[in-house]
């Protein structure tokens, strides 16, 4: 197995990860939009470099971030909520062609479980539910999906992350104050970032290519009851829920994940 890897978009989810994946020997090139965030990256052994997703065009040193690197592990995010002009899928059509021309043989995709649409009968979603996004990060999200997927050039895994939480990142802090919340007795479906990490390096360890898998941790309680315990163990102002209305949500099941992977979730709700 080449231990180089290519991390295009090291944010939030993706710069511990490289440091994490550098702890157990793998070689990191990782790309940011952020020219100060270069020699942040460098500080921390991984190679960095700059590469820019425009709405025609891929800016930067794209092809040097995936040079000699056997997998590419794909993580950004659509931020149609601060770009709403962006076309996620054309980055995505953009990208292939420098994918194939690199050899590169895998490619991970993180995904969301935003493909999938919410109900009043509160669904439980397998990787065989249907897709029915219902935003426009969603529709846009499913369609990346499909134009990796397609790709005979390299093989494909998509891993469809539910909401993300850890470190100083919790939902319940946007929640925390406000009035009126829709869905309180929706299932949370949420995952933790150690546990995105590990399973990430799990895939790629065990050579786990074209799948689909689902993630999120397999409690799920009721969001009125863990967004309030949650903000009260904080000290945030509790918000209050709108328990008139019908909740629509669903449920995200990962077992097929915990199955194939033999996997734990290290942090539950």
């Amino acid at each position: 197995m080449n231990k180089q890897i290519s991390i295009i978009g090291c944010g939030w989810l993706g710069f511990p990860l490289a440091k994490h994946l550098i702890k157990h020997k793998f070689t990191i090139k990782g790309s940011t939009r952020s020219l100060e965030k270069l020699e942040i990256l460098r500080a921390e052994d991984i190679s960095p470099y700059f590469v820019s997703f425009e709405n025609n065009e891929i800016q930067g040193e794209l092809e040097n971030c995936l040079d000699q690197s056997d997998t590419l592990i794909l993580n950004i995010p659509p931020s149609l909520r601060h770009s709403p002009t962006h076309d996620f899928t054309k980055h995505i059509e953009l990208l292939i062609p420098f994918i194939e021309d690199a050899r590169i043989k895998q490619v991970l995709f993180i995904s969301s479980t935003s493909v999938y649409a919410d109900s009043e009968k509160i669904p439980v979603i397998t990787e065989k539910s249907d897709v029915n996004p219902q935003s426009k990060s969603g529709i846009q999200l499913l369609k990346a999906e499909q134009l990796l997927q397609n790709n005979s050039n390299f093989h494909t895994t998509i891993l469809r992350f539910s909401g993300l939480f850890g470190n100083d990142r919790h939902p319940a802090k946007y929640l925390s104050g406000k009035t009126n919340i829709k869905n309180p007795t929706a299932p949370v479906n949420l995952i933790h970032l150690n546990d995105c990490i590990r399973i990430i390096q799990l895939i790629i360890e065990h050579g786990i290519w074209n799948e689909t898998f689902n993630v999120a941790t397999t409690s799920h309680p009721l969001r009125k009851d863990y967004y309030t315990s949650v903000c009260k163990d904080l000290k945030l102002a509790v918000p209050k829920f709108n328990v008139k209305d019908s909740s629509t949500g669903k449920l995200i099941n990962s077992e097929k994940l915990v199955r194939i992977l033999d996997y734990a979730f290290k942090v539950k709700l």
